[in-house]
């Protein structure tokens, strides 16, 4: 399978509380969450929803599967009009989970990869099928670009700057030079690009 990212991103990149209010919206004091609700006009919905549909099975960190089973796992076609084809696929494909503390989870078709992530991971890839997704899970996805294992990004940009809140990318760490495969803009303003790793950057020297 191929591995794949979607995240919704600031300007500035921050990824958190990007929907309704929740705890996690609010970590070490972030104030501004919800700032993704209503933006992205019906194609990039329909960008969304595809997406949804094309994956064999889904990886999430710990944080953003424990929202996703309160949210997408607990509710009904009635709950999401207009977004079921996302629900469906997220309730019957099968869910992978990176956690060390995880036990028990309550989502049915979950299983928890509480070891060696990497062979973990390395092992799912090699499973056949198409995509391997990871959606949110801003730790979970750095941590996959730093050992190689992301085969496609994906960054939806909403039009705003929030000032604070965790970012997809941190101030400091490993480097990384992209391919754009894919770039779309909507009638709102949010972007649509698609990129595939493509080794390190290379810099000026004098």
């Amino acid at each position: 399978m191929k591995l794949t990212t979607m995240t919704q991103v600031t300007v500035d990149g921050v990824m958190q509380g990007n929907g309704g209010a929740s705890d996690e919206d609010r970590r070490n004091g972030f104030e501004r969450g919800g700032w993704a609700l209503g933006k992205g006009d019906d194609e990039t919905h329909a960008f969304i929803k595809q997406t949804y549909r094309r994956a064999d099975a889904f990886l999430f960190g710990r944080r953003t599967y424990d929202l996703f089973a309160g949210s997408w796992g607990s509710w009904t076609d009635r709950d999401v009009p207009g977004w079921e084809p996302v629900m469906r696929a997220l309730n019957t494909r099968p869910k992978y989970v990176a956690s060390a503390t995880l036990a028990d989870p309550a989502w049915p078709g979950t299983t928890v990869l509480s070891g060696d992530l990497a062979t973990a991971v390395a092992d799912l890839k090699a499973k056949p099928g198409g995509e391997l997704q990871v959606h949110g899970s801003g730790t979970l996805t750095r941590w996959l670009l730093e050992n190689d294992l992301v085969d496609e990004m994906t960054l939806i940009v909403v039009p705003v700057v929030l000032g604070q809140g965790a970012r997809l990318f941190p101030d400091a760490g490993p480097d990384l030079a992209l391919d754009l495969v894919e770039s779309r803009v909507d009638s709102q303003g949010v972007t649509i690009q698609v990129y595939r790793p493509a080794g390190r950057p290379r810099y000026a020297t004098a």
